[in-house]
């Protein structure tokens, strides 16, 4: 009975060991768990470990109910991107042996929800989305602020993402503002994008790529606009309506980020995904939402003062809001 109370005790405390090593080092983690997997007989090395320190499971499968029914009740007036990146993940994920990594290019105005929606794919796809050691994001002002660094930014970007797909092969890297990027620099990716079965001994295969732009707003609310012109809804609008024009215009544009860049070349992103300008009844839809997050009783008055605080655009029908969603948290802050 002794014996049976101080294994007992031991491993609580090998236990407590590991809770507390797991932020700082693995091997030691590891050490631990070893011993106290002697000492219990029945957990795996591997579901101990992983209770305490974030692991890469490559296998696991995407809960893609959850993620609908996410996407449907947070974001707002996109139809597309909420089909389109659904369908995209869902047959990814399930497919067991890709031939190239996912590669999605979000565009449209500021505020349309393109961050929003790449901040609830990492959750779905690593427990701990933005914070998780095996998403990655970068934001092209801050990671690649320079032009007369072009091959430097090239060579970092490469071994940051061999590095990591070493790690885990179903990483996701998250390219931010890519219409301010310069030139070039994402060229330096299209190896880790294309047919290959490996490059250089990696696999990419089970990879995600997701870059995020403003480029071709512009394009996105000229046909949105003609469709309300038309008397149809927005609702009618389809990928192929958007798609092409999207793809030609941002290879197309300078300041994309992807001017006459391979990737499109080689037809190695898989969707480019519009996301709709936001009318005056989703502007509303984001502040209840908002105030829903901040535990607030949903006052339909307030609702209404902070939509109608919005601007919107085009000058003569004033339909779409000219900030999307982006200031509605600070606006609502005043009320």
């Amino acid at each position: 009975m002794r014996v049976a109370r101080l294994g007992r005790g031991a491993v609580l405390g090998l236990l407590l060991a590991v809770h507390a090593v797991a932020a700082f080092e693995p091997i030691t983690v590891g050490i631990a768990i070893g011993a106290a997997t002697a000492l219990t007989g029945y957990l795996s090395y591997t579901d101990l470990y992983c209770r305490f320190a974030e692991c890469c499971r490559e296998k696991q499968p995407l809960n893609a109910s959850a993620l609908k029914l996410e996407l449907e009740e947070k974001l707002f007036g996109q139809h597309l991107a909420t089909e389109v990146i659904l369908k995209a993940l869902t047959g990814f994920k399930n497919n067991k042996n890709p031939k190239k990594p996912l590669t999605l290019s979000l565009h449209g105005w500021a505020g349309t929800g393109k961050n929003f929606v790449s901040q609830i794919v990492a959750e779905h796809l690593h427990s701990k989305g933005l914070r998780s050691n095996f998403v990655h994001l970068f934001v092209s002002t801050l990671h690649f602020p320079h032009e007369q660094q072009i091959k430097l930014y090239q060579d970092q970007l490469q071994g940051w993402i061999r590095g990591n797909v070493s790690t885990c092969a179903s990483s996701v890297f998250i390219f931010d503002e890519m219409d301010k990027l310069h030139p070039g620099v994402i060229d330096a990716i299209k190896p880790f994008l294309d047919y290959y079965e490996q490059v250089d001994g990696v696999s990419y295969r089970k990879a995600i790529f997701i870059f995020l732009s403003n480029a071709g707003g512009d394009l996105i609310t000229k046909i949105a606009l003609d469709f309300w012109r038309a008397g149809r809804k927005r609702e009618d609008i389809q990928l192929k309506d958007l798609e092409p024009v999207l793809s030609v215009g941002v290879f197309n544009n300078k300041h994309s980020g992807l001017w006459h860049s391979g990737l499109i070349d080689r037809n190695l992103i898989d969707y480019f995904i519009p996301f709709l300008p936001l009318e005056y009844r989703h502007v509303k839809m984001c502040v209840r939402a908002e105030m829903r997050a901040r535990g607030s009783a949903i006052d339909e008055d307030i609702v209404t003062r902070v939509a109608d605080e919005m601007t919107f655009f085009p000058k003569s029908e004033k339909i779409y809001s000219d900030k999307g969603c982006k200031t509605v948290q600070s606006r609502l802050d005043f009320h």
